[in-house]
């Protein structure tokens, strides 16, 4: 049989039908056409770059530059795999994973924590229930969350989830902490530790531009709080179920389709960020989902309490840090330029940084809210500022709940994870009082009695729960003023949107120079925020609460108000709730607001002389670079620099050991003045968060400052214009409907090196201090006498600006990678003049803080 196989293609080779086939001609070879074009299009499609590098000119780094971008990519995506596939494999066989050997970080919570319980019943619960739990998430997908993505915009009419699959790996559960101790006798608070790796397939499609999109897999993992309140004696016992994260979770997605481009290095970072921050406004500490289980509670209670205190940080200084910069490839040890980061939960705060100094003096302050002190911890790192990567330079963490106790900490800190460094603080716990009896007390202590600024150390705290809005007016300019009107028909014009139709109103509100903003509602004329807001106050007895609620559509008021702080004293528990009428708007336009000031108290107990106390200091089981081990340390005493054991109880400026240089500055830091920001909401752009007492307000810099002018020659007398002076034009446009400055010129800055200054002008329409709403010059290079003659403009309405300060610095540049960049003065100006439509054109003052600017004729 196989000899007739192996002979029949011969004899069908020599025979076609009956007739002998012709033989191919000699010489001739079998060319495979196809595979010879494939690989003529990849050499082409190769070279192709090479010859257009040469046939322009450019250089072959581009060549190199995109081979290691390619490399780069590929390294990040095998790293993503081999994560996921460690974590599943944890999941599968979890002691065989653990007896092979794993990292400390990736191990649960109870092994840490012996008050950390397993809850392997649970996650047998959860794993039988899991498959119906994923018919769930796959209903809200289809019937909640695709509707409202077509309803959001009309591009999006054709968007489709076409498959929704959660995977088989259901949710785990690493570990339950019930607290038993400083808790609410009718509440029960427990800490899961979940995690979350699903080796899910979601896809989705926009059938309109052929555009689809997907994810394959994610991981999840965090600290989720959940919260039974109130205990009742009814069935089902529990009033109330809230969950939320104490921190930001750690996510990480693998994506597919045309969203795979977020996997490239560099965007797969700033996608888990946005998500990440879109978790946050509904899921992080002190957003939370609340699900009351009784028709009797309050929910608005339940979903916005009132914070436990406020926690007031004094980042005093540091000494005996480690030298991180090195030259000549590390023959040559130098110092380091050390800035730190404080946590409180989810408020996230960065120092400024101190250039070449292993004994940095900051002296910044901080306010944070605390909301949930029971598993709250305050945790600060410091670093070492690079160009490339920050070097560690040492951590601590203290419990709140000790901070709580003591109420006042003086005190130095030895930093955790490295061999040696301290860290001076200083830590108020301020107790929220819901009456008025020992507010001028607070005021005569934080100096805010005298002075006439609007920020600065606080007083007391505004919480503001913003409910909803009716019969606002689907026609807004015809409650605006005439110029406002033709300004907003000439926008709504040009944009082609109908003037009568529903609006989408949010709210503004702002207390000094603090400014925050509701979510938009969309289309409608009585929309239901039901969002809470805190503002920090100075001085309530001066400060007022500004409300504007705006269309978002059209870009114009629909009307406002402004209540007065002073009112909230006078009423009782200091809370109003109510329906405010609205300004400038409708006939029948009300919002809806509950209001409530708390006055902040720093209770001072009575302690026998020979009281010691410490906090306590400790570290997280899972930390960077697998830092895990729990530390209990002592405060330790002062390391001053004559070797005196004494601690050092008020900030120094370093000129000094007197006592009366001391209390000196420690009576300017208590006077300083400027404004505590909102809180970054990540760290991944080195931007010092503004302190209540640091930045240009700062007594000490300004004195710094003032020796810097002692030292340069900048053809002034320190009587005169110490700092500088800048020429400004300044109007408002209303037919327009804009503010104009124009920035002339500036004269006499002092020099930040021998060779001059490099000076450019940064301006901010206050409250507004958002990157959109930032304006900047060009830099004029090694100048004492810039000449700028730029104009920029604001889109703000004429009553509006009266309302706003106009924020001018001149700053130095000092160009890429330079240490001489800094402030050159500053100037504030305000808006609210009768001859801001006619304009004038004046050389201002520059001073340290920008406070009490002189017109120089």
């Amino acid at each position: 049989m196989s000899g007739a196989g192996e002979q029949a293609p011969e004899a069908g080779a020599g025979q076609t039908g009956g007739r002998p086939a012709p033989e191919p001609p000699v010489g001739a070879l079998s060319v495979d056409v196809p595979g010879l074009l494939a690989q003529l299009a990849r050499s082409f499609a190769l070279l192709l770059p090479v010859y257009a590098l040469g046939y322009l000119g450019l250089s072959f780094s581009w060549v190199l530059l995109a081979l290691g971008l390619l490399a780069w990519c590929r390294r990040s995506r095998g790293l993503k795999a081999s994560r996921l596939c460690r974590a599943l494999a944890l999941l599968e066989d979890e002691e065989r994973v653990v007896r092979l050997g794993v990292r400390a970080c990736d191990l649960p919570a109870w092994v840490h924590f012996p008050d950390t319980e397993r809850a392997e019943w649970l996650n047998k619960t959860v794993k039988h229930m899991w498959p119906f739990i994923c018919q769930f998430v796959e209903k809200l997908f289809r019937e909640t969350i695709e509707p409202a993505v077509r309803g959001a915009n009309t591009h999006l009419s054709t968007f489709s989830f076409t498959k929704v699959d959660v995977g088989q790996q259901p949710l785990r559960v690493n570990g339950v902490k019930v607290y038993t101790e400083n808790v609410d006798k009718r509440q029960i608070i427990l800490d899961l530790q979940i995690s979350f790796v699903g080796n899910c397939e979601i896809d989705l499609e926009i059938k309109r531009y052929f555009c689809r999109a997907g994810v394959k897999s994610i991981q999840i993992h965090g600290t989720m709080r959940v919260i039974l309140e109130p205990l009742i004696g009814d069935m089902p016992l529990v009033g109330a179920l809230s969950i939320f994260f104490l921190r930001k979770p750690l996510l990480e997605i693998n994506w597919t389709g045309l969203t795979n481009l977020l996997d490239i290095p560099g965007l797969n970072g700033l996608s888990d960020t946005i998500i990440l921050d879109i978790i946050s406004n509904y899921l992080v500490l002190p957003n939370r989902i609340t699900v009351p289980l009784v028709s009797e509670v309050q929910i608005a209670q339940l979903r916005f309490p009132v914070p436990k205190g406020v926690l007031r940080i004094h980042f005093i200084e540091a000494q005996d840090l480690q030298g991180k910069d090195t030259y000549l490839k590390g023959l040559v040890k130098g110092k380091s330029d050390p800035y730190g980061i404080i946590r409180v939960g989810n408020q996230i705060f960065q120092s400024k940084v101190i250039k070449e100094n292993l004994s940095p003096k900051w002296n910044e302050v901080y306010e944070a809210l605390v909301y949930e002190h029971p598993g709250q911890e305050l945790e600060i790192e410091l670093f070492d500022e690079d160009p490339d990567k920050d070097d560690f330079l040492g951590s601590l963490m203290i419990d709140l709940i000790e901070v709580e106790k003591e109420r006042l900490l003086d005190e130095w800190f030895t930093l955790d994870e490295v061999p040696r460094g301290k860290l001076h603080l200083k830590l108020e716990w301020l107790t929220l009082m819901p009456d008025a009896s020992n507010l001028d007390k607070v005021l005569m202590d934080i100096r805010a009695d005298k002075d006439q600024a609007n920020d600065g150390l606080s007083s007391a705290l505004l919480i503001l729960y913003l409910d909803s809005a009716r019969n606002l007016p689907n026609n807004p300019l015809d409650f605006n003023p005439g110029v406002l009107k033709k300004a907003a028909v000439q926008r709504a014009l040009k944009s082609g949107k109908k003037m009568n139709s529903s609006p989408n109103p949010l709210v503004q509100m702002s207390v000094g120079h603090k400014a925050r903003e509701s979510k938009i509602r969309y289309k409608t004329s009585e929309p239901v925020w039901e969002e809470n807001f805190t503002f920090f106050v100075h001085n309530p007895k001066r400060q007022d609460l500004e409300v504007e609620v705006k269309d978002e559509q059209h870009q114009c008021s629909l009307g406002s108000l402004r209540v007065p702080l002073s009112q909230l004293l006078a009423s009782d528990d200091m809370a109003m709730n109510q329906r405010f009428h609205l300004s400038n708007s409708g006939p029948n336009s009300t919002l809806k607001m509950k209001l409530a000031l708390r006055v902040l108290h720093l209770e001072k107990q009575e302690r026998p002389a020979d009281h010691q106390h410490s906090a306590q200091v400790k570290r997280p089981s899972v930390s960077k670079g697998g830092r895990n081990t729990p530390v209990t340390s002592q405060a330790s005493a002062s390391p001053g620099t004559s070797g005196s054991s004494t601690a050092l109880s008020t900030p120094v400026t370093g000129g000094g050991d007197k006592p009366a240089v001391e209390e000196k500055a420690q009576r300017e830091l208590d006077r300083s003045s400027s404004s505590l920001l909102a809180s970054p909401s990540h760290t991944s752009v080195k931007e010092p968060t503004p302190s209540i007492a640091s930045d240009v307000s700062l007594p000490i810099a300004t004195q710094e400052l003032r020796q810097r002018l002692r030292q340069l020659e900048n053809g002034t007398t320190l009587g005169q214009s110490p700092l500088g002076q800048i020429q400004l034009t300044i109007r408002h446009s209303s037919q327009r409907n804009k503010l104009i400055v124009v920035v002339h010129s500036c004269r006499n800055l002092i020099a930040f090196s021998e060779d001059g200054s490099d000076p450019y002008v940064r301006m901010y329409l206050l409250p507004d201090k958002r990157r959109s709403g930032r304006r900047k010059t060009h830099v004029s290079k090694k100048t004492l006498n810039p000449v700028f003659d730029q104009s920029f403009d604001f889109s703000v309405s004429l009553p509006e600006v009266q309302r706003r300060t106009l924020d001018v610095a001149v700053k130095n540049s000092g160009g890429f990678l330079s240490k001489d960049k800094g402030l050159l003065g500053k100037v504030l100006v305000a808006l609210a003049s009768e001859e801001l439509t006619k304009g004038w054109t004046q050389w201002y003052d520059l001073t340290e803080d920008g406070a009490r600017p002189q017109l120089v004729t």
